[in-house]
């Protein structure tokens, strides 16, 4: 794991996917839980965001700041792809202290969120 390392996780989200995160979540905005005259639900900007979480875990990733800008709305049926650069990896004593830069794209490769995160890897 070195600085400018890249990442990448995708997925689409199902109408069911936004309903159980509704519930678990709360969030019951309409736009969450009534489907628009296409017949999609928004996807919740932390549904949304949680691709880069997945990637996260995967490197045993523990956030002590994560900061996301939300550009454009997901909806069911969409595919996003989460890319995640390492901006900075320092060591320190027994961890890594760890920078990093998320944007996601959505199927037609337009950016519906950005983000960055700062925290450790223990080693």
């Amino acid at each position: 794991m070195k600085t400018g390392d890249v990442y990448t996780w995708d997925r689409t989200f199902t109408k069911e996917e936004v309903i159980e995160f509704s519930r678990i979540s709360g969030d019951q905005g309409r736009h969450h839980v009534e489907p628009d005259d296409q017949g999609r639900l928004m996807v919740q900007g932390l549904l949304t965001a949680s691709l880069g979480t997945k990637i996260g875990g995967d490197l045993n990733y523990i956030a002590r700041e994560m900061v996301s800008e939300f550009i454009r709305p997901v909806f069911s049926g969409d595919t996003i792809t989460c890319e995640v650069t390492l901006t900075n990896v320092a060591n320190a004593d027994g961890f890594k202290k760890v920078e990093m830069k998320s944007v996601y794209l959505n199927q037609k490769g337009k950016e519906v969120l950005t983000g960055s995160s700062y925290g450790i890897i223990k080693d």
